[in-house]
């Protein structure tokens, strides 16, 4: 009670919120996942209706509580930056809380970069479907960096042609 500190706690316990990433790059998939047997299955969306009218729901829907996850590291990320900048430097809990955000920051590039990566990987297989499948470009280590129009000149009579690249 006579010096709080939340730093300590929150840099023990941050390397666990990397794992987050995982739940955050299956995000999309699992709100589908409810959405399509909410409306395909009766007895499905007759359990969920009755489970989100309990009082320990709060009266919210299963798909707030799945948000709720994923809205976690960007709040201890900004709760963490307003602390330290009310706190006074010569505190004791500085060190150990500018440890923390940093620590959780990384978390938080890490669920973006699982984010991103799970998007990327969609898209090479959008573009994989609208060439007919004849080019296996869907590796997870490749990478769109760029599409789009380009006008391909030809040498002998500079003539253009319209073009869409896939970079």
């Amino acid at each position: 009670t006579t010096t709080p500190r939340i730093g300590d706690i929150l840099q023990k316990l941050a390397p666990f919120l990397k794992m987050y990433g995982e739940y955050v790059k299956n995000f999309d998939n699992a709100m589908e996942l409810v959405k399509t047997w909410t409306e395909r299955s009766p007895q499905f969306k007759f359990i969920l209706e009755d489970i989100q009218k309990e009082k320990v729901c709060g009266n919210l829907t299963l798909q707030h509580h799945m948000l709720e996850p994923v809205q976690r590291i960007p709040r201890y990320e900004m709760l963490l930056k307003d602390y330290l900048r009310k706190l006074p430097q010569d505190s004791l809990d500085w060190k150990d809380a500018e440890k923390s955000l940093e620590i959780i920051s990384t978390a938080a590039s890490h669920s973006n970069s699982a984010i991103r990566k799970t998007e990327n990987l969609k898209k090479l297989l959008e573009i994989y479907e609208m060439l007919g499948e004849e080019e296996d470009i869907v590796n997870p280590s490749n990478e769109l960096i760029k599409e789009g129009q380009i006008l391909k000149l030809a040498a002998r009579n500079t003539s253009a042609q319209e073009r869409y690249l896939f970079l």
